[in-house]
Order: structure tokens, then sequence, then C-alpha cells
């Protein structure tokens, strides 16, 4: 792994573990945990290994004992993130609203899902501010895994109830992308931006509640149809008006 120079300062953690006789994997968790707290406060470039050594209070040679290469520590955090659970498994937490064919419950299941992940682990999210700001493969390596992942999965069902005639014919990948954007930006003003919540003060519940009505009212094909009339009776209300003038 490459050393680069931080321009950044330190940031202070808490007192680590320095015990000789700490087992090996107990090691590599405290030395992964460290790293990951060094990148989202320090963002990729300001983190170099010595200062994950020093942080974790172990000799330099100890990280590259353990992780080899930039990619091994990379792929070891995202490992360790879908081993501590995150939000889980959207196919298995989705499955019996799916099988019903419930869009409300999947899609508002998901949000909440998402919303909560994102406020019981601010470290990750600032984590992957910090490597998409940079351009750090790190950005990549989480959009291949996790981000393609999810547009696959949901995009999936879209396409289904397209062909169940639910939905209106719009590209997929818009309708995933239009509800992830009004999730992810919600979570992302209360974790960065507004932590107050000044601008908008509603529980998780409310917002994934009101999101999802949003998004099933502009992609539903009843919607549509209900759009439909209330144009042409507009429009017919507007010919009889200008007839009798």
């Amino acid at each position: 792994m490459s050393k680069q120079v931080s321009t950044l300062k330190e940031v202070a953690l808490p007192a680590v573990t320095t015990s000789a006789r700490m087992a090996g994997e107990e090691r590599r968790l405290q030395i992964l945990r460290v790293a990951m707290r060094l990148f989202a406060h320090s963002g990729f470039r300001g983190t170099t290994t010595k200062k994950i050594a020093q942080a974790a209070g172990v000799s330099e040679a100890m990280v590259f004992r353990h992780f080899a290469t930039k990619d091994e520590l990379y792929d070891a955090i995202l490992d360790q993130k879908a081993c501590d659970g995150g939000m889980g498994d959207p196919r298995v937490f989705l499955d019996d609203a799916i099988k019903r064919r419930d869009d409300r419950a999947v899609f508002e299941t998901l949000a909440l899902r998402m919303m909560l992940h994102h406020e019981q682990d601010t470290e990750f999210l600032r984590l992957l501010t910090h490597s998409a700001l940079e351009g750090h493969q790190f950005s990549e390596m989480f959009w291949e895994r996790v981000v393609t992942d999810l547009y696959e999965f949901l995009g999936g069902y879209v396409r289904e109830r397209q062909r169940d005639g639910a939905f209106r014919n719009i590209d997929p990948v818009v309708i995933v992308r239009a509800f992830a954007g009004m999730v992810i930006h919600h979570s992302l003003n209360n974790t960065l931006w507004d932590k107050k919540r000044r601008l908008l003060d509603i529980t998780d519940e409310q917002a994934a509640r009101a999101f999802t009505g949003i998004l099933l009212s502009g992609i539903s094909e009843k919607a549509e149809a209900r759009a439909t009339r209330g144009r042409r009776a507009h429009q017919s209300t507007r010919r009889v008006s200008s007839r009798n003038k």
C-alpha cells in the first residue's frame, strides 16, 4: 500500500487495546475498525498506513501483515459491513411484500430500512462521501458490489409490475434513481447538513411513507389513468365554457 502525505489534522480516537496476547483475528478487526474511522473523518488521501498503525497501537508492518494491499483493506471494509448486518438483504425482508405485489409495502419498507441504516452508521456514510468526492477506488467498489445490485433487484420488481399492468412504461432505472434519490438526499441532509432538522423535522417512518406516496403517484397506471381522465374533463369543461361565451 503506497504511503500518502496527510494534509488533514489527526483525528482523536478512543484508546485501543494493545495487548500482545490479542488473537490474530481480533487484531485484524481492530485495525480494520480504526481504518474505517480514520477514513470517515480524514478521507482516504489524508489517511496513511502509518496513521492507521499509530491509531491502532501496532507497527506498520502489522498492518501489512493483515492487509497486504489496498484492495485487500477496502474489500475487508465492505465484507465487514456486510457481516455487521447493514440494512439486511432486501430479497429476504421484502420477500413477502413482493409475493403479495404490495407496492407500497415494498418501497416504504425499503426506504425505512435505508434511512435507519444511514442513521445507525453515519461513519460509513461519511466514508462513502469522502471516497466519492476524492474519486477514490473504494467508491467504485461500493458501486459495483452494492449499488448496482440494488438497481438490478428493485428494477426487476418494477419490470414485473409493468408486465402486470400496474406501473407505467417508464425506464426502471429512472424509477429506481428517483426512489433512491429521495431517500439518500434525505439521509445526507439529516447526517451532514441539517443535523438539527430545521428544514424538515419528520420521523423516518413519516418520510418513508411520504416518499413512497410521491413515487407511486407518479408511476402507477391507476394514477396515470386518473390524471388522464382529469385532463380530459378539464379540456371538455374549457370547450363548453368557450362555446357559451
